[in-house]
């Protein structure tokens, strides 16, 4: 199993009209065959400055490369995240055991 997670602030304004548009529409994601367990978060920690938060998990390595090839992804890249999302951190973790 792989728990894909980003961390991300976006470049607008808190509870815009913009903001709420990008998180409906990434919602998109989730359909992606191979996704499971999709999230979509609310970061409330002091000791950073992301606002959001994605998660979700695969069942192995090729469900994950699959979703990363996925049109509906790449699209969503290109279209959205990389011209509207201004900080990101992303962590890709599998179980210890």
């Amino acid at each position: 199993m792989i728990r894909h997670t980003v961390v991300f602030r976006l470049k607008h304004k808190d509870s815009s009209a913009e903001e709420a548009k990008f998180l409906v529409d990434a919602k998109i994601l989730a359909a992606i065959p191979g996704v499971e367990k999709f999230e979509q978060l609310r970061q409330v920690s002091p000791k950073n400055d992301y606002r959001f938060g994605f998660s979700m998990e695969f069942a192995d390595q090729a469900a994950y490369a699959g979703y990363n090839d996925h049109p509906d992804h790449v699209a969503f890249v290109r279209d959205r995240w990389i011209p509207e999302v201004e900080a990101f951190l992303e962590i890709d973790y599998a179980p210890l055991s």
